[in-house]
C-alpha cells in the first residue's frame, strides 16, 4: 500500500515504448499482407478496449502498404463481453457496440487483434461472437503482446513481442486512444510486479 491509502505493484517496467510498439504493427501487418497474399477480403476485428485502436492502427499500416485497401472499409469492432466465461467473477462492464465493416465477414479473412494474450479465454469469446454473425473463411489472431500462461489451446499467428511473465506480474498496454498519464496520452507496454 502507499502512502495515499491504495495497493500499487512492487515495481514496474516499460518493455515497449511507442517506438517499439510502432515498430512491432509495422512488422505484424507485413506478416498479414504476406500471410493473407495481399489485402484481398481482409477484415480487422479489434476486441475493445484496446485492441480496437490496434486494428485501426494495423489497418492504416495495411493502407499505406497497399494503396488498394482503405483503412476505414476493413477495420471493425467485435464486442466479446456477453460471451465471456467469466462474467460472474469479473466486474461488469458495459458492452460496446459491435461494428463490422459494410463488407460483413462472410467468406472473408479475419484477424481478430487484441493488445494481451494470456489465458486464452478473451479469444475463445470472440470466435463464439464472430458465429453469431457469420461465417468467415480463415480467422487469424494478432496481438501486441503474448505473455503465455494459456488455459485453452489458442494461439496467436502474428505477435508484436512475446514476454515471458510470471502469474503476479500484469502486463499493461496503455494506447494514446485509451488511456492517459498525468493528462498525456502514452503509448506504452509496462509490466507491474504485484508479488506482495
Amino acid at each position: 500500500m502507499n502512502t495515499s491509502g491504495t495497493v500499487s505493484p512492487q515495481s514496474s517496467r516499460v518493455v515497449l515504448a511507442e517506438a517499439d510498439i510502432d515498430r512491432a504493427l509495422t512488422r505484424i501487418a507485413h506478416e498479414i499482407l504476406e500471410s493473407n497474399k495481399g489485402s484481398k477480403d481482409l477484415v480487422l476485428l479489434g476486441i475493445p478496449r484496446r485492441g480496437f485502436p490496434l486494428a485501426r492502427r494495423l489497418a492504416a499500416k495495411i493502407e499505406a502498404a497497399d494503396g488498394s485497401v482503405k483503412a476505414d472499409d476493413i477495420t471493425g469492432q467485435l464486442d466479446v463481453t456477453m460471451f465471456r466465461d467469466d462474467l460472474k467473477r469479473q466486474p461488469t462492464r458495459a458492452p460496446l457496440p459491435t461494428q463490422l465493416p459494410s463488407s460483413g465477414i462472410d467468406d472473408k479473412v479475419v484477424v481478430l487483434v487484441d493488445d494481451v494474450l494470456y489465458s486464452g479465454r478473451t479469444i475463445r469469446a470472440a470466435l463464439d461472437a464472430l458465429v453469431d454473425l457469420g461465417r468467415p473463411r480463415i480467422v487469424r489472431l494478432a496481438v501486441l503482446v503474448d505473455r503465455g500462461h494459456r488455459e485453452l489451446p489458442i494461439r496467436a499467428d502474428h505477435v508484436g513481442k512475446n514476454l515471458p511473465t510470471s502469474s503476479v506480474e500484469k502486463v499493461r498496454v496503455r494506447l494514446a486512444e485509451t488511456d492517459a498519464r498525468d493528462g498525456a496520452p502514452v503509448n506504452e507496454v509496462v509490466i507491474e510486479d504485484w508479488s506482495a
